[in-house]
């Protein structure tokens, strides 16, 4: 097997991370982003620096414009994520009420920036799947984004790096 993060240039990725930069990583199906990606999440908390998430939003492609519906399934994923990575519940409480505290277009913003200000250390935020979103919720997560980046590193993510088989520049 081929190392996951020999796949990718780390060293690009580290200084644009560095640089407090958004960016996209795309590439043809199977060809070892996820992979990629979970050795990348593992070497970044490693390092101790940042607090590093990763988190596969393909489960909110059916809500399609259905924006409240798609980020509930978004705060379950980062729920789901953070557990598992960090053993914290942190999402728990937003997965529960969020929508209704916050309202869909905004909830993604709040709850990161909760999030950033939560943690100890700088954070950093790896979405998978971010071209499987459709209509509506697709636009609310890139919205939700940016208008958390100039809150960065203190009160957003410090980067967010988005994955997927599609340029979602385009």
């Amino acid at each position: 097997m081929i190392d996951p993060l020999k796949r990718i240039n780390k060293d690009e990725i580290m200084t644009l991370i560095e640089q407090k930069k958004y960016f996209v990583l795309h590439a043809p199906r199977q060809t070892g982003k996820t992979s990629s990606l979970l050795a990348l999440q593992n070497d970044i908390n490693n390092n101790r620096k940042y607090k590093c998430l990763y988190i596969n939003i393909e489960t909110a492609q059916t809500a399609r414009s259905d924006v409240a519906r798609g980020m509930k399934a978004i705060l379950s994923a980062l729920n789901r994520a953070s557990f598992l990575t960090f053993k914290d519940d942190f999402f728990e409480e937003y997965l529960l009420d969020g929508i209704d505290r916050f309202g869909g277009d905004d909830v993604l913003n709040q709850v990161l920036s909760l999030w950033s200000l939560h943690s100890d250390k700088k954070t950093i935020l790896l979405i998978d799947e971010i071209d499987a979103l459709i209509g509506d919720t697709f636009i609310s997560v890139l919205r939700q984004l940016r208008a958390g980046y100039t809150g960065r590193p203190d009160t957003f993510p410090q980067s967010v790096l988005l994955c997927g088989v599609r340029d979602v520049r385009d």
